[in-house]
């Protein structure tokens, strides 16, 4: 569901850009947990950041901005959400480890302008870890205009539908209508900052809905019902899918953090 780096990414550049307060990003990240910590990656970084390391009780998230503010440059409010998937990590910097970090948890948040990622992962119940990582060489970024990755996202549903259709595996299955609602409802609620533009929140919002229902079409099994075949014929017609909910998202927050700190 909607992401965790998304929220991170846009509220820093809105703070370092000075469209937002500390608590505003800090409240921000309320939806995603009770709880929220911080530690650096390796001993390494912890030197170099003052972050504890993972095998210490994690700072809080102020510390993460303090330290963001005081690596600022005058690209400091360049942020960006990046969705690494296997074989496809477009805009993921090094090193390694932030590398398989990301991987593993499908997300982090680039925050190119103070050259720091944070990889978020719960850690217990109710906290979620940022583990901060250095970052020296950002890559452009990899993501489709929000025009065409709207469009995008369109065809793939529709594209995706077709296939199944055609290969009789989108089978009806009885209250899951109901399953994708209740998932709709039970996601985090994330605010934007004021001044966000409505596109791509309308994006961010039809990528949400496109997942609860590819999480739905991909559990689509009652009773093992689907022959391994069938099942393996549905996950490629749906990946092209996942794809473009993730470069949905990625747009839509590279556009509104350009529009917060356009000025």
């Amino acid at each position: 569901m909607p992401c965790a780096s998304a929220s991170l990414a846009v509220w820093s550049a809105a703070w370092l850009a000075g469209a937002a307060a500390a608590d505003d990003v800090l409240d921000a990240l309320a939806p995603w947990s009770e709880a929220h910590d911080v530690v650096a990656a390796d001993t390494a970084t912890a030197a170099v950041t003052d972050l504890p390391t993972p095998d210490h009780a994690g700072s809080g998230l102020a510390a993460l901005l303090v330290l963001a503010r005081q690596r600022v440059s005058p690209a400091g409010s360049d942020a960006r959400l990046v969705m690494p998937a296997p074989g496809d990590v477009r805009g993921l910097p090094g090193p390694e480890a932030l590398r398989t970090a990301a991987m593993e948890a499908g997300e982090c948040a680039v925050l190119a302008g103070v050259g720091l990622a944070a990889v978020p992962s719960p850690v217990a119940d109710g906290v979620l870890r940022w583990t901060v990582h250095l970052v020296d060489d950002v890559p452009p970024a990899a993501h489709p205009s929000l025009p065409d990755a709207e469009h995008e996202l369109r065809t793939s549903v529709r594209d995706a539908a077709d296939t199944l259709a055609a290969m009789d595996v989108a089978k009806h299955r009885a209250g899951v209508r109901e399953e994708i609602a209740d998932r709709l409802r039970r996601r985090p609620h994330p605010s934007w900052p004021a001044g966000t533009p409505g596109r791509p929140l309308r994006v961010l919002q039809h990528a949400d809905e496109v997942e609860a229902i590819l999480v739905a079409a991909s559990g689509d099994d009652p009773g093992g019902a689907v022959s391994a075949t069938a099942a393996l014929a549905r996950t490629d017609a749906l990946r092209p899918l996942a794809t473009a909910v993730r470069a949905a998202r990625v747009a839509a927050v590279a556009e509104t953090v350009r529009a917060l700190t356009a000025a």
